[in-house]
């Protein structure tokens, strides 16, 4: 951020403001009247990723009021356990999880909880059974993206940018596969450098470097689909608008199948009283 001019400064604040707006009380003012009024509580593996939760929760879920919780203490305990080759993610971080999810209900009043951190989705049954008492849905963001991937059935390439992300992906895909009685063969591909991308603010380098691993990857094996493992990895969509066009297999997003499941959950439920 060094060397920030003033005029950029004020840009970066105020589209950054547009996308995740100020705490209010009440409705949206604007969006799809069967989602105005709905409030969705959003657990976050680091609080760096709010911007990708709000920016795909506006997009997607027009009109509903997006609650955030989680940080970046989080996201650096699953990433130690990883390097140290401990179980991953850690219990704390399981227990955190519940947490965020029950003050979500408690404090905000949510109508659904989305985790949308594919190395916490072992977190889910726990959030689900935890938020039953209540009534409010927990749906994991990977889920419905599994569901497709296994009715495509054949060849899965999973790709991840960030290692602690790899195995909970892989894992709910077999167990989604078992659930579903459907055989897939599962293979991998981990682009770290995209990821290293990420964290010097190269969103475009982060899009190359992982579009052209992707092409590099589909030479070599012939894939049925494209699982990307990680909501970060949806602004690959700004480089490559039908990613399934552009690479030949569908290629599935968790910012698309998950947020659509959200929205299919939301419009399911009665309006909320005094809305």
């Amino acid at each position: 951020m060094t060397g920030l001019e003033l005029s950029d400064a004020i840009r970066l604040f105020s589209e950054y403001l547009r996308a995740t707006g100020v705490a209010h009380l009440g409705p949206e003012r604007h969006g799809d009247p069967g989602l105005v009024g709905k409030r969705l509580g959003l657990v976050n593996g680091s609080s760096w990723i709010t911007l990708w939760a709000n920016y795909s929760g506006r997009l997607y879920l027009p009109g509903v009021h997006l609650v955030n919780m989680g940080n970046e203490a989080t996201q650096l305990n699953f990433m130690e356990a990883y390097r140290q080759g401990l179980l991953c993610p850690p219990r704390l971080n399981i227990d955190a999880f519940v947490r965020y999810a029950r003050d979500l209900v408690e404090l905000a009043h949510v109508d659904a909880v989305l985790i949308t951190c594919s190395t916490m989705n072992r977190a889910y049954p726990e959030l689900q059974a935890a938020l039953a008492p209540q009534g409010v849905p927990v749906i994991q963001i990977d889920q419905p993206m599994m569901e497709q991937a296994v009715a495509y059935g054949g060849t899965v390439l999973v790709v991840a940018t960030h290692g602690p992300s790899v195995r909970s992906t892989q894992a709910l895909l077999e167990e989604t596969a078992v659930r579903y009685r459907q055989g897939v063969k599962l293979a991998g591909l981990t682009v770290d450098t995209a990821w290293e991308c990420l964290g010097i603010g190269d969103v475009r380098g982060h899009n190359e470097v992982l579009a052209e691993a992707i092409r590099a990857s589909l030479r070599q094996e012939a894939v049925d689909s494209v699982v990307l493992a990680q909501l970060s990895m949806a602004v690959i969509l700004f480089s490559v608008p039908d990613p399934t066009a552009e690479f030949g297999v569908p290629v599935l997003i968790s910012a698309q199948s998950g947020f659509g499941r959200v929205r299919e959950v939301l419009k399911s439920l009665p309006e909320r009283k005094g809305d």
